[in-house]
């Protein structure tokens, strides 16, 4: 038997936990890149590119940044802008009338984009979605109310979304 014949062997993918993790970290990005997006007029494409090249697993500081899930990224971006007008209308709804959503703050507008595009298009069990985004909210707002608003507010948004769910 020669070496090409000997069983390769494969590298492994990521395990359970690092793909939940790479979720996690896409959903965090993807709440980033529509601020920014809403931020800087910068255009989908070239946001999604800068954080696929330049994001997703950098070293910045000394402090190396998660690898994302890019495909979980890249859907939820495109379903943010796509179905961006009935996500803001759920938000909305959500949201007590005197605050509609375009005063509030452009961080948890991102969110509520992302969160909802993955409520509208995702495959994920919205009470996974609303755990994942009310952790995000965390991450913004360590110290805040937030992330019990963003709980409350993807509730609602959620039961409309997917009652069959609940």
């Amino acid at each position: 038997m020669t070496t090409d014949d000997a069983p390769q062997s494969r590298p492994k993918g990521p395990s359970r936990e690092e793909r939940r993790q790479m979720r996690s970290a896409a959903r965090l990005y993807a709440v980033q890149a529509l601020f920014q997006m809403e931020a800087s007029g910068q255009s989908m494409k070239s946001v999604r590119q800068e954080f696929e090249t330049h994001r997703f697993g950098a070293v910045y500081e000394g402090e190396e940044m998660a690898e994302g899930d890019p495909d979980l990224f890249a859907k939820t971006l495109e379903d943010a802008v796509n179905w961006q007008a009935k996500i803001d209308q759920m938000t909305d709804r959500a949201l007590v009338a005197k605050w509609p959503i375009n005063r509030i703050d452009p961080t948890l507008r991102a969110l509520f984009r992302a969160a909802g595009a993955e409520l509208v298009e995702g495959d994920a069990p919205p009470k996974v979605v609303i755990s994942e985004y009310v952790d995000v909210a965390r991450a913004f707002f360590p110290e805040g109310k937030e992330p019990s608003f963003v709980n409350a507010v993807l509730d609602h948004m959620a039961r409309e979304a997917k009652p069959e769910a609940f």
